[in-house]
């Protein structure tokens, strides 16, 4: 085995045993976490001390010796830093003020990239303590995602208002998703440079949009923000909802590997996308929470469509507060066998 199985997989070697990480393996399921967040405080305020931030990102490897630690943060420092107020409503999720509904608003925002500053901190704390093993992810949010918040002030599972602005003002879409670009290339830089490893994008709304404006609001900017890493350190993709629209982001962003959503069926992208690409996934959350014959079938069918291939096991979106640990370690001993 390499030093680093997961950093060897993306960088396009096999291994016969897959690596694992989850998506929020550092969260709201663990009792570890939820006892140091009823210590410290919100969720925000987590993000922002290093320490504890460092401490949540540690967690799951020191539980399940996950092959990934994935940065504990959240894909909307980027909209901090370009001046946005950022808060969270207890029960309903984050919150940004002002929208972005017209140019004057866009113009108006002050940045503060000094509100990225505790994130590289968490960065430099997990890194000087990370086991040599394991590789380090940084993340973040992909433009059009990010876009959608700062547009609507808040999630929302149409992303009506994004989409309206951009048929509306295409000028004025293109001018926020370039300073999103732009920030979250300097973002995953002092990333990289504070000690991460490889850095996952995250496009959790990329489903949304029409073959043409998944064109010019996910492919563009993705393939921009690939492009200033190449060489550097490997990048994954995950359009979540891309479906058929994953082998042209694959072609035409340039990035090393590519996450796939639960919905992806693993022996049709298996046969889609390019041959050595390395790929992420796809276990069903949900089909954890199940677990017994249906988890285990589940895992079956995604190991055995990419065993001829690069493969990180992974959910196909983040893991639900509610799943219980035995699963997870049930898990971890099936495809480790």
């Amino acid at each position: 085995m390499p030093a680093k199985p997961l950093l060897a997989t993306l960088q396009g070697v096999r291994q016969e045993v897959p690596p694992v990480w989850l998506m929020r393996q550092a969260g709201r399921y663990l009792p570890e976490y939820r006892a140091l967040r009823a210590e410290k405080g919100g969720f925000l305020a987590l993000v922002n001390d290093s320490a504890a931030a460092a401490e949540i990102t540690l967690q799951p490897i020191r539980r399940f010796g996950m092959d990934g630690a994935i940065l504990f943060s959240d894909i909307l420092m980027v909209p901090l830093a370009l001046g946005q107020d950022l808060w969270f409503e207890t029960g309903e999720g984050p919150r940004l003020a002002p929208k972005l509904v017209a140019r004057e608003v866009l113009d108006g925002l002050a940045p503060n990239m000094a509100a990225l500053d505790p994130v590289y901190g968490t960065v430099r704390r997990v890194k000087a303590v990370l086991d040599p093993a394991v590789t380090f992810l940084g993340f973040a949010g992909s433009p059009w995602t990010v876009a959608t918040y700062m547009i609507a002030g808040q999630g929302s599972r149409e992303q009506a208002e994004a989409r309206r602005l951009a048929y509306a003002d295409s000028g004025l879409m293109q001018a926020l998703v370039d300073k999103i670009t732009e920030c979250t290339i300097v973002y995953l830089q002092g990333q990289i440079d504070a000690g991460v490893e490889a850095i996952q994008l995250f496009d959790s709304w990329a489903g949304s949009l029409s073959p043409a404006q998944f064109e010019q609001w996910v492919i563009a900017p993705n393939a921009r923000i690939a492009a200033a890493f190449r060489g550097k350190v490997p990048v994954i993709g995950f359009p979540k909802g891309a479906g058929g629209k994953l082998a042209a982001y694959a072609r035409e962003t340039g990035v090393d590997a590519i996450g796939l959503d639960e919905t992806v069926d693993p022996a049709w992208a298996n046969a889609e996308l390019p041959e050595d690409l390395p790929v992420q996934g796809n276990l069903d959350p949900l089909a954890l929470i199940a677990g017994g014959s249906t988890l285990d079938s589940a895992i079956d069918r995604i190991l055995a469509a990419f065993a001829g291939r690069p493969h990180v096991f992974n959910l196909g979106h983040g893991i639900q507060q509610d799943t219980p640990i035995d699963r997870v370690e049930h898990l971890l001993r099936r495809i480790r066998g």
